[in-house]
């Protein structure tokens, strides 16, 4: 088969690999549809993860085979994976903090080489806790490329769902890439006022299809504007979906005496500065979301297929997609993000 293969720091290739043979309660999925994270983009340019590799993990296709002793699914099934499923049992289980699982921290999909996702594929390998606890039937109706975002929406709305937004607050959301959209989204939907930050007019033109009409121009003074919309106060919270650590301050700043700053793109480990009196005296909090939660998983995909029914069509977030051949410039365009530019997609099996 075809895949993107890491094999080093900003070095991908597009190879063929033997397909992934499956086990015992394992399933062999043929890759539609995969969206490039942010995360990916990392581990292929910090160099984090050793090689070889293949990512990718925003994924959605259908069954080709089953191992033995699978049941509730079929082949020619279509499905989504998580690539992520915790134990259940353990500490960090039974605080609901399950990013910090260990079995969470494994990686249960893949397309050979060292589990990493493997949707960069025309074929991945689903392991045994996965199928039974992330994998993810998608009615006949649901496009793959709806499908393929149920993972991003999961890690958004535990992050929304932290937050236990009130109808009389207002959100200040930095960023309006496909991530920044979807967080954006996901606060109106609780009643919200929702203040959207970006340098470019052609991302809130899309944000203003998922019904976001306060839009604020990033290279203007954000606190200013945030205050100015609230009285003076500020904001009550303010996510912060780019990784820049600069933007920080800006949150901090941008919200009121007891707001709440949400990290969720900060996933780069370092130093960045920030007014300690803030957190002190003005009680203002810091705080951070990072991955999915499995105890909102069936809200979820609840909320992507019966959203995409009813108007919650997430494949407006797509600005371009690519073939698996086109792998290498899909991750090129992605790692350079541009003012139409949201989210990129490559997909095997389209």
């Amino acid at each position: 088969m075809r895949a993107a293969v890491y094999r080093g720091v900003n070095d991908v290739r597009v190879e063929t690999i033997p397909v992934p043979e499956i086990g015992p309660g394992e399933v062999l999925v043929k890759i539609h549809t995969c969206g490039i994270c942010g995360t990916d983009l990392k581990k292929i340019h910090s160099g984090s993860h050793d090689a070889p590799r293949v990512f990718g993990h925003e994924m959605s296709g259908t069954i080709v085979c089953l191992g033995e002793g699978v049941s509730g699914f079929a082949v020619g099934d279509r499905v989504m994976a998580y690539h992520h499923i915790p134990c259940g049992e353990c500490y960090y289980c039974r605080k609901q903090t399950f990013a910090q699982c260990e079995v969470y921290k494994k990686v249960g999909c893949t397309a050979g080489f060292a589990p990493s996702g493997g949707g960069f594929a025309e074929y991945i390998r689903v392991m045994d806790w996965i199928v039974r606890g992330g994998l993810v039937k998608i009615p006949d109706e649901i496009p793959f490329e709806q499908a393929a975002f149920i993972e991003p929406v999961n890690t958004c709305y535990k992050a929304i769902r932290l937050l236990n937004l009130k109808p009389d607050e207002t959100v200040l959301v930095i960023g309006q890439g496909s991530i920044g959209i979807l967080l954006a989204a996901l606060a109106k939907q609780t009643g919200a006022t929702v203040l959207t930050s970006d340098l470019y007019s052609e991302r809130h033109a899309v944000a203003a299809k998922f019904g976001l009409h306060h839009p604020l121009d990033a290279r203007g003074d954000v606190v200013a504007a945030a205050k100015a919309a609230t009285e003076g106060r500020g904001a009550d919270v303010a996510l912060l979906a780019v990784g820049g650590n600069g933007l920080i301050k800006v949150a901090m700043d941008a919200i009121r005496p007891g707001g709440r700053v949400v990290l969720f793109a900060q996933t780069q480990h370092g130093e960045a500065p920030f007014d300690p009196a803030a957190v002190c005296m003005d009680e203002k909090t810091l705080m951070g979301s990072y991955s999915a939660s499995v105890s909102i998983q069936d809200d979820v995909t609840h909320m992507v297929f019966d959203g995409y029914r009813n108007g919650f069509d997430l494949t407006h977030l797509i600005s371009h997609r690519f073939s698996l051949e086109d792998a290498v410039a899909a991750i090129d365009l992605a790692s350079h993000p541009q003012a139409d530019s949201l989210k990129i997609v490559i997909q095997p099996g389209n």
